[in-house]
């Protein structure tokens, strides 16, 4: 199943930042896209079947620590 999890960030430099680290991400195959306001990232991924899923945790968590925030 695929899920998709917005945040935004207090400016575009952290954004881009976010979705850079994402580029080399090794937690989870992650597809992060940066929104026309360039303050937003949306980031796609597939939820893992099996077990539990840590990858919306450690996504919160490196948003976190950019200032970022999930949105709905």
């Amino acid at each position: 199943m695929h899920t998709t999890i917005t945040y935004r960030f207090p400016d575009a430099v952290l954004a881009n930042r976010f979705k850079n680290t994402l580029t080399h991400w090794s937690v989870a195959d992650v597809k992060a896209k940066l929104s026309r306001d360039d303050k937003t990232v949306s980031v796609a991924y597939q939820i893992e079947s099996r077990g539990y899923d840590r990858t919306a945790a450690e996504l919160d968590d490196l948003a976190d620590s950019l200032q970022g925030r999930e949105i709905d």
